[in-house]
């Protein structure tokens, strides 16, 4: 139980972080995938470390 504890603050910051990121590619018209983009699109970036910025 002590880890939660631990393991809580750290990911509301990647989820924080995330969220920032996400901005500047949906601007651009992409959409944020976790690990791979689907079959009409394409990967052109990264939206954070395990999510990819797909695009049409």
């Amino acid at each position: 139980m002590k880890i939660l504890f631990l393991l809580f603050p750290l990911i509301l910051l990647l989820v924080q972080g995330a969220a920032g990121e996400m901005g500047r590619w949906e601007t651009k018209g992409g959409i944020c995938s976790f690990v791979k983009c689907q079959y009409p699109t394409r990967a052109v970036g990264r939206c954070s470390s395990v999510q990819v910025c797909c695009i049409r």
